[in-house]
């Protein structure tokens, strides 16, 4: 069994050598490669990096002209990877390589994916309380209840990434995705250390950028393959209202109650039906495009400045 270990990395040079460390007393006996992302980092992280593939022929590394983010760096590591599980975690020594044995006993035992929970996360209050919000909203959205969606610290089947194009901040989704696609998804907790190097690379507009990320993926695994439903829906409701409202207002003008001219549910009426229509032709337009494949080659990826 070969275990691949996807890491992005931005600014953690003080992290990675033991990072290394660890992650090979903890899988000796394994088949393994180790693919790191320079996400664009501005410290020595690349050099480190460098030296480490160079000592370790096992070691891969991806190296971005800027910082794309988790995401792009997460699915540039999905196309490199030779492993039949894989595992996904980040750079700054707060997931313990020590709970990897755990993992791969779930895996073993027939999950499809197995994420994280940070049963007792070492970060700030601030941190702690908008993720807790954060889960709460996202498993009421899916349906499907976990303590920690946002966890890096994952492993999957390598056939599970070949179904899922990450994109924008989505990989705090990936469960979902996941899950859309007809996977089986367990949770387990895992040992969560305090940070000792550097500072957290995400900042307040993580929130807005979550949210959209959220009716995105909301839209893609509920209505990916039948996009009229939810746009023809909507279309048909506000269709439906204009049309009534119209017949209303018909029925008043021909029994002589009232005069269109000065009546602004009129232009409600008309307004209604016309973004209707819209909503509707968004809907078709979807259902063209619907069979349209986002999946990138190693070739699309532009922003990769050097692979070793």
């Amino acid at each position: 069994m070969k275990l691949s270990f996807v890491i992005p990395v931005f600014n953690e040079a003080e992290s990675l050598n033991t990072l290394y460390d660890e992650l090979i007393s903890n899988i000796a006996g394994y088949e393994y490669e180790l693919i790191f992302i320079d996400d664009g980092s501005k410290d020595h992280s690349y050099e480190i990096l460098k030296s480490l593939a160079e000592k370790d022929t096992f070691v891969k590394v991806i190296k971005f002209r800027r910082n794309f983010g988790k995401s792009a760096a997460l699915n540039a590591g999905f196309h490199y990877i030779t492993g039949e599980i894989v595992f996904t975690m980040d750079a700054d020594l707060q997931d313990d390589p020590a709970e990897i044995k755990s993992f791969i006993k779930k895996i073993n035992e027939g999950w499809d994916m197995v994420t994280g929970w940070k049963k007792r996360r070492k970060d700030k209050l601030s941190k702690k309380l908008p993720s807790k919000f954060f889960n709460f909203i996202v498993s009421l959205a899916f349906r499907f209840r976990l303590h920690d969606y946002n966890c890096g610290f994952k492993a999957y089947k390598s056939y599970v990434l070949k179904e899922i194009d990450i994109y924008g901040e989505m990989h705090r989704y990936i469960p979902a995705l996941a899950i859309a696609k007809g996977f089986s998804v367990i949770e387990i907790p895992v040992n969560h250390r305090p940070r000792l190097h550097g500072k957290s690379k995400f900042g307040n507009e993580r929130f807005v950028r979550g949210y959209l990320d959220l009716l995105t993926v909301k839209l893609v695994t509920t209505f990916n393959r039948s996009p009229l439903y939810l746009f023809g829906g909507i279309g048909t409701i506000l269709t439906g209202a204009g049309f009534v409202l119209g017949l209303y207002l018909t029925i008043l003008r021909i029994m002589k109650l009232i005069y269109l001219s000065n009546r602004p549910l009129l232009f409600l009426c008309m307004l209604l039906i016309i973004v209707g229509l819209q909503f509707f032709s968004i809907g078709l337009i979807g259902e063209l495009l619907v069979n349209q494949s986002r999946k990138l080659n190693k070739d699309d990826f532009v922003s990769i400045e050097e692979v070793i």
